[in-house]
């Protein structure tokens, strides 16, 4: 019950950013803006703010979580890349779809998840397990959103960017047990709150733009909504339990795969001129959708 409760309070948010655009407070302009600022500034502050807690995960876990985290990603490119060709014929949408597939909206929704699910410190061991994602999402996601899927595209400073910096500082501090100081933690959790809300307003935002039939869907974002919220958790639960990977780690990381499309893919739309509809269309079914799916998820497979 307190799963589903998260989920309809972060659904609220959504339908607020919708109502904010359709009044005229949001709108293009001010959601591109406010993309990047959540990708380039409130994002990377999350990140750094994962590991600000007064207590620290098991360093043992460290490598394990991390391991299992790329791991992960290295078995959802099947999905990113292959599986969308059974969902559409459209070369775009292909993209759009694998974007889908393979990101799941872990560090806006996945925490508070985790947290209600497995307590407070899981969210540290979450935090690892999505750090392979912020390398990925940079890399990977923006090609998906481009259409562009040669690695000659690949831009070698999205090593650098912030979140990538933030999770370079991130894992270096849980590595040597640093405890940030109250008064540098304070200010950094405060603007890294600032991403939940601001990117399920976009969502909402984006939404609101869209006429009522194309919000509804259609078979190839039903499609991906089915693959996203229950195939993929799925298989990469039973792939690790049969690779014998500890049940705490495995049935995190699959709370975690159970996530709605990321947000980032939206506002990846915006940022880069593509048109977001489908993609928006994918974040507000599976975002709906995982108010059911995240407890199903959690009763069948624990």
């Amino acid at each position: 019950m307190e799963n589903i409760e998260v989920m309809v309070v972060l659904f609220i948010v959504v339908v607020l950013g919708f109502v904010l655009c359709r009044l005229g407070y949001m709108g293009d302009k001010f959601d591109q803006k406010l993309s990047s600022i959540v990708i380039d500034v409130t994002s990377p502050a999350l990140i750094l703010s994962s590991v600000m807690g007064t207590e620290l995960p098991d360093r043992s876990l460290i490598l394990p979580l991390l391991g299992v985290g790329f791991i992960t990603y290295v078995l959802l490119l099947v999905f990113g890349f292959w599986v969308p060709r059974l969902v559409t014929r459209n070369h775009d949408e292909q993209g759009m779809v694998g974007f889908a597939l393979m990101f799941a909206n872990v560090g806006f929704i996945g925490y508070p998840i985790v947290a209600s699910i497995f307590g407070h410190q899981a969210i540290f061991y979450a935090a690892l397990l999505n750090m392979p994602n912020t390398f990925f999402i940079f890399t990977v996601g923006v090609m998906l959103v481009k259409g562009e899927y040669s690695i000659k595209n690949l831009n070698p400073k999205v090593l650098f960017s912030p979140a990538m910096i933030a999770a370079f500082v991130a894992a270096l501090l849980v590595a040597l047990g640093v405890h940030v100081p109250d008064v540098v933690a304070r200010p950094v959790t405060m603007v890294g709150n600032i991403t939940v809300p601001a990117s399920l307003m976009v969502i909402g935002s984006s939404m609101a733009r869209l006429p009522l039939r194309e919000m509804m869907g259609s078979m190839k974002v039903y499609a991906a909504t089915f693959l996203r919220l229950l195939v993929v958790p799925a298989t990469t639960f039973f792939v690790f339990k049969v690779c014998g990977v500890s049940d705490t780690i495995n049935q995190i990381n699959t709370v975690v795969m159970a996530m709605p499309v990321a947000s980032f893919g939206t506002m990846f739309c915006m940022k880069y001129g593509r048109n977001p509809s489908l993609m928006t269309e994918m974040t507000f079914l599976t975002t709906l959708g995982s108010i059911v799916t995240i407890p199903l998820v959690t009763l069948l497979l624990f």
